[in-house]
């Protein structure tokens, strides 16, 4: 049975109101119709939009800074959430002054490190403390919300791709997500918090199994493969490697110039790692890190998706790359707009990982150290649990 995207409630609701919507490309119906345009349909015509990061159509790269804009396509200006600085990332008040209602429509991808949830919290929790309305639309988790990996973040490595302490695969939808926040955080007027559930959603359905139509959220986000992937494979940014950017298939592919694919191919071959195999590739990207460089790599396929340990995966393959690799490191550039800290740490949400692979320790280990959060996490989500 198809999942509903419940909106047509929710219309009724905002007739003859004061709205700002967040959305994003992926922000579609049932009919394949962005929301946007729905609204416009129905007569509800948004006071303001506000975009996350990569912008309302997803055309901008990862960490590229997105102005505010008039887009063509909805004829309205769109106010970015994602600027060119951290202050950029929450609302201003003069923003919402003249608003009655807010609606948040944004697609996750089961993953921590993804920003999208992060601009949806900042934004309920501003219009919540001012007394608006916020009605978030909720939209399935593409890798299930049964299986989880992961740790939670210590509190000294808090940032953009890990702004609160869920574990790396959290399991959660986006409208338990900030149902939790906001409750556990006392943000005022919780009354004021309205989530408009799925119909016929299970926590068990991976996203080619709910019916909906697949839009890309963000422009590295093909697919429901990627998704899948991603939780592990996203760790590839916080190196000198590429994690497959400028390629058309990111996350599933990545490499560098100097990598010894015999090598590294036997090493990962050791570690049988599940429901997952490594095909040995040459790539180029075309753009983001080794750009235009020939690079000697892997293209990864998932087998058995329910087997694969995406986060082991991903803490295996640095450990190959870093025992086997002099020219392999850590990016230091400035990540998320944090330049104190590795990106590689902010991803972990510790330095403790880190330390872990570069003194050798064994990749299992380390996903077993690391699985030991999961009792804490489960306790604290399982009050915010709706769908069952």
């Amino acid at each position: 049975m198809r999942v509903n995207i419940c909106i047509e409630p929710l219309f009724e609701q905002l007739k003859n109101k004061r709205v700002g919507v967040l959305a994003h490309a992926a922000s579609i119906l049932n009919n394949g119709e962005h929301l946007l345009l729905a609204m416009k349909t129905s007569g509800i015509e948004p006071t303001r939009i506000f975009s996350p990061e990569h912008g309302l159509w997803g055309a901008a790269q990862d960490m590229e800074g997105v102005d505010h804009c008039h887009d063509d396509i909805v004829d309205q200006d769109i106010v970015s959430l994602y600027g060119h600085k951290l202050e950029s990332l929450a609302p201003e008040d003069a923003l919402l002054d003249d608003l009655d209602d807010i609606v948040i429509d944004v697609q996750d991808v089961g993953a921590r490190y993804y920003t999208f949830a992060y601009t949806a919290l900042f934004l309920a929790q501003a219009a919540l403390k001012r007394h608006i309305r916020v009605h978030v639309i909720d939209r399935p988790n593409p890798i299930n919300c049964i299986n989880l990996e992961g740790n939670l973040v210590d509190s000294d490595f808090r940032s953009f791709v890990g702004m609160r302490s869920g574990m790396t695969r959290h399991g959660m939808t986006i409208g338990e997500m900030l149902s939790m926040w906001c409750t556990t955080e006392n943000t005022p007027n919780p009354e004021c918090l309205h989530i408009c559930w799925m119909e016929n959603y299970s926590r068990r359905m991976y996203f080619d199994e709910t019916g909906c139509i697949w839009a890309m959220p963000s422009p590295n986000m093909p697919t429901l493969d990627t998704a899948i992937v991603y939780p592990g494979m996203c760790l590839i940014e916080g190196t000198n490697m590429s994690e497959g950017r400028g390629t058309t298939r990111p996350f599933e592919i990545f490499g560098a110039p100097w990598v010894n694919v015999k090598a590294s191919f036997e090493a990962l071959k050791l570690l049988g790692l599940p429901g997952v195999i490594f095909r040995p590739l040459d790539f180029k990207p075309m753009f983001q890190k080794q750009a235009g460089k020939q690079c000697h790599g892997f293209q990864m396929h998932v087998t058995d998706r329910e087997q694969f340990r995406p986060l082991l995966t991903g803490i295996a393959i640095l450990s190959v790359m870093h025992a086997l690799h002099p020219e392999f490191g850590w990016r230091t550039e400035t990540y998320e707009f944090v330049s104190d800290r590795l990106a590689i740490d902010l991803l972990f949400g510790n330095d403790r990982v880190r330390k872990a692979i570069e003194s050798q320790v064994n990749p299992y280990q380390i996903a077993d150290e690391m699985w030991n959060a999961s009792a804490r996490w489960r306790e604290q989500r399982e009050a915010f649990l709706h769908y069952r």
